[in-house]
């Protein structure tokens, strides 16, 4: 497993790899940074492939020469020393680096079996352990090279140039150009120059690239748009609100970059076991070298070559590959799914919960009252309550005259005139309509006007509060007009995500509610929860995510990233919504759901099992090739080929093992 930070210097600093090879950094600034790292990336390909291509020709050359009887020994000799240096390039590069560090690694036993076994005139076995060792680092290069494309390939998605206003005057700017202002011009079909708000032009913008999601996002005056997502039929004008390298999309890459770079407490553990362990490997292999011949007065020749077999077979590559294999996959399916991760730490955390604990009002809810139930006066139609209302309260700011207006608008209804607008603080609001007092408010708000509410209206209403609904009255004149119930709807996944985080595990699913307890236990049981506690204060939250931990271990919230804050900050795992939307939560919080849809939250937690599952798999495979070869090897019953093939093998399957987790399924459909 060659170590590719050693590797040439590309010179633009826009490459740089880990001690393992497997993360690169960029310029989150500069455009053209993916197109720089990735033909950096190929070429260097290129050239791993290229080396073993040469090794094994030269390999096959000395070996079938010398078989034949066509070729000298001294010939055959040179043909094996041209497959030691192609072959061996990339792990001496490695050996010298990690000396360098004043570390061990496995490239170090790889090439010291190789000089060993030329040590013994074995160059014919020692060139095939070079060509081995060479493929399966190439090969394992292009592999968790994927891994890094998945994220990579999103940079691609952002035009380079850009039709901005200026001055009245149109012209074609470099993306990089854009100021904080600038309004630009993005026609039907195009791909968004930059994170901003829409001026003007409704449309539906395609926001997978960034959030995840599957079907286009409305957009209108007033619309956050991001930059790379996709513009539908609509042409748009969008105000420019962060420059380039300030976008949600860089933010984003760099960082699931970062993420990717950053080690998991078990890759370090694996990674500190493994220098250990190589440590371990070089004291055994010099004791079965120096013990057989001067202890027992056996030939020196096949001890020598049985230790380098062992060190060969003994070398810990696939367990040092074992964890970010799978980790740097289930980040990136992760990243294209929607839901960021802020570390691998996070990854492993979130995939050990045992209990969620979730928010309600934008979380588990929309965050915003919907009409829920209207229940007209006999002779009333739902359209002339809705619009009698509406007219009440088109100048009113309130959540609930919000929602009133909305549905007005939804169903095209034509509202009378209103005027004398008055908001009787507690009760409601009254306006004039065509000469007659109307009002929206409680039945001591129409009691006061003498309009008599009938008994069975007031019966429903109590059912209807009784289910978590707020309940309003409308009357105009003398007359009855009927009621409106509204409430914060339960989100349309909601449901499917708590039956999938019961499926996959989660034993407790709570939620912390500032809300008043009827609200919140009528939600809690509709949704299925666990259980619920309402009427919280953000210091009740932390000290209810305390006792969940004491109680359950690892403890996942979920909330919207701010008023949350100091109970996201306690839990195991912090998990924000709409990350896309909201800078605290893209900084704050452990995990971000990119897309205002919880259906993401099933699909994080499912994948960070899948991966810790991935993990375990791969280090049992490793540690039991180890455990399988080095025994056979110490007796000598394996050559040094053979073993090889087994160990670079073992290496190479937990490597694909791993990138399985790149094709994970979605969990709520």
């Amino acid at each position: 497993m060659p170590d590719q930070s050693s590797v040439i210097d590309h010179g633009a600093a826009e490459v740089q790899k880990s001690s393992a090879g497997l993360v690169s950094a960029f310029k989150p600034t500069t455009q053209r940074a993916p197109e720089t790292v990735d033909r950096a990336e190929r070429a260097e390909q290129r050239r791993m492939f290229a080396l073993t291509a040469t090794c094994l020709a030269t390999v096959l050359a000395g070996w079938i020469g010398r078989g034949s009887g066509l070729m000298s020994p001294e010939v055959a000799l040179g043909f094996y020393l041209v497959a030691y240096v192609t072959g061996g390039w990339y792990p001496v590069l490695g050996t010298v680096t990690a000396l360098r560090r004043r570390t061990l690694d496995v490239n170090l036993l790889m090439v010291l079996a190789a000089l060993g076994a030329a040590a013994v005139n074995q160059w014919r076995e020692g060139a095939t352990l070079m060509f081995l060792f060479s493929l399966s680092g190439a090969l394992e290069h292009y592999a968790m090279g994927r891994s890094r494309h998945a994220i990579r390939a999103l940079m691609k998605l952002s035009p380079e140039q850009a039709l901005v206003r200026r001055d009245d005057v149109e012209r074609i700017v470099p993306v990089e150009e854009l100021v904080v202002g600038d309004v630009v011009i993005v026609r039907p079909g195009e791909r968004l120059p930059a994170d901003g708000t829409v001026l003007a032009g409704i449309s539906s913008v395609d926001q997978a690239p960034i959030t995840g999601e599957s079907v286009p996002v409305p957009k209108s005056p007033g619309s956050p748009v991001f930059a790379a997502t996709i513009n539908g039929d609509g042409a748009l004008e969008v105000g420019v609100a962060k420059l380039a390298g300030e976008s949600t999309l860089a933010r984003v890459i760099r960082m699931v970059e970062e993420a990717q770079a950053e080690r998991t407490p078990t890759q370090r553990m694996t990674e500190w076991i493994g220098t250990r362990y190589t440590i371990g490997v070089l004291f055994v292999v010099g004791l079965f070298i120096a013990v057989p011949p001067l202890m027992f007065g056996a030939a020196f020749a096949p001890a020598f070559y049985r230790a380098m077999t062992l060190m060969t077979v003994a070398s810990p590559c696939a367990l040092v590959i074992s964890t970010p294999a799978a980790i740097l996959s289930a980040i990136a399916a992760a990243a294209k799914r929607g839901v960021l991760f802020k570390g691998g730490g996070a990854l492993e955390e979130l995939g050990r919960v045992n209990c969620v604990a979730f928010d309600k009002t934008g979380t588990l809810t929309r965050g915003r009252p919907e009409i829920t139930d209207l229940v007209p006066a006999p002779g009333v139609t739902t359209d002339e309550l809705v619009a009698v209302a509406a007219a009440i309260e088109r100048h009113s700011e309130h959540p609930l005259a919000r929602a009133v207006l909305g549905s007005a608008t939804v169903h095209e209804l034509l509202l009378p005139r209103a005027s004398g607008f008055r908001a009787i603080v507690g009760n409601g609001v009254e306006a004039v309509i065509a000469g007659e007092s109307a009002r929206v408010g409680t039945i001591a708000l129409l009691a006061d006007a003498d309009v008599g509410v009938p008994d069975e209206a007031i019966t429903r209403a109590e059912s209807l509060r009784a289910a978590g609904k707020t309940v309003v009255f409308v009357s105009r004149g003398s007359a009855y007009l009927g009621s409106i119930a509204l409430a914060d709807t339960i989100r349309p996944s909601a449901r499917g995500v708590i039956a999938a985080l019961k499926r996959l595990g989660v034993r407790q699913t709570v939620m912390l509610s500032g809300d008043n307890a009827r609200v919140a236990e009528a939600i809690g049981a509709e949704l299925g929860l666990d259980s619920v506690r309402a009427e919280l204060l953000p210091e009740d939250k932390l000290t209810a995510i305390h006792e969940l931990q004491e109680r359950y271990g690892a403890v996942a919230m979920v909330g919207d990233g701010v008023n949350d804050a100091p109970a996201l900050a306690a839990a195991t795992v912090g998990i924000a919504m709409g990350g896309a939307g909201t800078d605290v939560a893209l900084e704050t919080a452990d995990v971000a759901l990119m897309a205002d849809d919880l259906a993401t939250l099933a699909d994080g937690v499912d994948l960070s099992r899948r991966a810790r599952r991935v993990v375990r798999q791969n280090v049992t495979i490793a540690l039991g090739v180890i455990a399988v070869l080095a025994p056979i090897a110490a007796l000598g019953f394996i050559r040094l080929p053979i073993g090889v093939i087994a160990h670079e093998g073992s290496t190479l399957v937990v490597v694909a093992n791993g990138l399985r987790l790149l094709a994970a399924r979605r969990t709520v459909q």
